[in-house]
């Protein structure tokens, strides 16, 4: 009886096809409840990081920037630079023009307790800069401009600034420090009233109103 000669079969192909479709066992229960505990601890914690040292949201209260801004805006402001300027020992000064917010102690001592205030006003005088606020008008003088300058003309601000700044200031800027007016000059209590601001009570600069939506405006 002749015998039928055996084929070789080949598997390999076979056991490869298995082995690219094995299943997977199911992640651990307790695996997945520690990634939703992770993620529920860091997203506030990123939040919380990025509101100190990045930017941060305000509304404004009052009419001391009008009419630049109104009461109940609602502002971005970024705080990055200042905390490069900390984290590197030195001072942070913004542009002039630029509109910063910043803490100023000892405000309403009779009515608050002289606690610190979160102001947001414009920067006029630089580190250097002679200021004076005479016969209704602000004149800054410095090594540019020894014959004085009004930093209220010319400006892309220009139209939005009371024409009347009142007071009686005659001061020097020193160093590390700034000089700050609200664009209300006839309702605002600022540098006129309680001097220059340090770096160090700067909190950030103006970026962004985001509210109300139809007056979205960068100030970059």
């Amino acid at each position: 009886m002749q015998q039928t000669p055996s084929i070789p079969v080949t598997t390999s192909g076979a056991s490869d096809e298995i082995s690219e479709v094995k299943t997977q066992k199911p992640p651990s229960r307790w695996k997945g409840a520690a990634s939703t505990i992770a993620i529920l601890i860091a997203a506030p914690l990123v939040a919380l990081t990025l509101t100190a040292f990045v930017f941060q949201s305000y509304e404004v209260d009052g009419p001391s920037m009008e009419t630049t801004l109104q009461n109940r805006d609602r502002l971005i402001v970024w705080k990055l630079p200042k905390t490069f300027a900390r984290i590197t020992n030195s001072h942070y000064i913004p542009a002039r023009g630029d509109i910063i917010v910043f803490v100023k102690q000892g405000l309403f001592e009779a009515a608050g307790g002289g606690q610190a205030k979160q102001l947001i006003k414009r920067v006029i005088g630089l580190p250097g800069d002679r200021v004076v606020v005479q016969d209704n008008h602000i004149t800054i003088f410095n090594d540019k401009f020894p014959l004085g300058f009004n930093p209220d003309i010319n400006h892309d601000y220009s139209q939005n600034i009371a024409s009347i700044t009142s007071g009686n200031v005659d001061l020097v800027v020193p160093e590390g420090e700034v000089f700050v007016n609200g664009d209300n000059r006839t309702n605002s209590l600022d540098s006129r009233a309680f001097g220059t601001i340090s770096s160090n009570d700067i909190v950030g600069k103006l970026e962004l109103r985001i509210f109300p939506i139809n007056n979205f405006k960068s100030f970059i």
